[in-house]
């Protein structure tokens, strides 16, 4: 039997669902049941009859889908696939940030951790974050971690006092403009697709700015044929995928996100046979992180 063979005998065995993030390898998205951002992955698993859930993603990718299906068993092939960007808030900077501020209304990036969520009035993604944040009424607020995506919305809401925190996705952060300029000289009738975790000095080059998801979805619909994405390059696969007669370009080779692509499918094929690296969270955080994640899906 080949590995992939071997996995998938497994999950049939044990009734489990494999639930995999757009920047997974592409062995990793063709064996998995669904494909998704980071909420449709713990939305998805919160649906599902299924009572194991594997995420192949990063480590707040399973917690979320914990939180939100505490009485399921979840598991990570990966358990050191962290995000340095959910790193760069931590619970004590944002309590001590809460008791300097305490009028500050705390909207997270679902790119945190389980203990920052606990801290958290809401939670948003990149593609429900500006829609949400026009609706909150507070007027002071402090977006976290992600100062790109903040940055992004904020523009866009010039009436509201936002703050932001001074974290980045180092995968995004890596793109320069520099490097945007000389790929649309390359590319003259490319269109560039970008994810606001970039930097603003990228995103002013980009013709459309959107979640995964998002440069997905226009890519599919969109007239044009040729295009240069500046995101992940995990994209990629299912673009290709989605679209046969279009031309895609990475926007650059260090656009890999060096913990996505710690599973594999040996790390996949000993977590669901050893059901191993389990995601265990204690009821009180699961109680508190939730009620941030809720608010999100109510106002989406």
């Amino acid at each position: 039997m080949t590995i992939e063979e071997k996995i998938l005998t497994l999950k049939k065995e044990k009734n489990a669902l494999i639930l995999a993030h757009f920047y997974q390898i592409p062995k990793i998205q063709d064996i998995a049941d669904y494909v998704g951002d980071s909420l449709a992955l713990a939305k998805r698993g919160q649906e599902a009859k299924q009572q194991l859930i594997i995420i192949c993603g990063v480590c707040f990718m399973a917690e979320s889908a914990k939180i939100l299906s505490k009485d399921k068993t979840v598991l990570i092939p990966a358990v050191g696939a962290g995000c340095p960007m959910a790193d760069m808030v931590t619970y004590e900077a944002l309590k001590a940030y809460k008791e300097e501020k305490p009028e500050r209304y705390i909207v997270s990036y679902v790119n945190t951790t389980a203990a920052v969520k606990t801290l958290s009035d809401i939670c948003v993604t990149s593609s429900n974050a500006l829609n949400i944040m026009k609706q909150i009424e507070a007027d002071k607020i402090l977006f976290l971690p992600d100062k790109n995506l903040g940055g992004y919305i904020k523009k866009q809401l010039p009436n509201k006092d936002i703050e932001l925190w001074s974290g980045f996705c180092s995968t995004h952060q890596a793109l320069s403009s520099d490097k945007i300029v000389a790929i649309k000289d390359s590319y003259p009738d490319a269109q560039i697709l970008a994810h606001p975790e970039c930097e603003e000095s990228v995103l002013q080059y980009a013709d459309f700015i959107g979640s995964t998801k998002g440069i997905l979805d226009y890519a599919k619909q969109s007239a044009h044929k040729e295009f240069v994405i500046a995101t992940e390059e995990g994209i990629m696969h299912p673009l290709q995928q989605q679209n046969k007669n279009k031309i895609f370009h990475l926007a650059s080779s260090k656009l890999i996100c060096p913990n996505m692509k710690k599973i594999g499918l040996e790390e996949l094929y000993t977590c669901l046979k050893e059901e191993k690296e389990e995601i265990l969270l204690d009821e009180k955080t699961i109680q508190q992180a939730k009620q941030p994640l809720d608010k999100m899906l109510s106002m989406s």
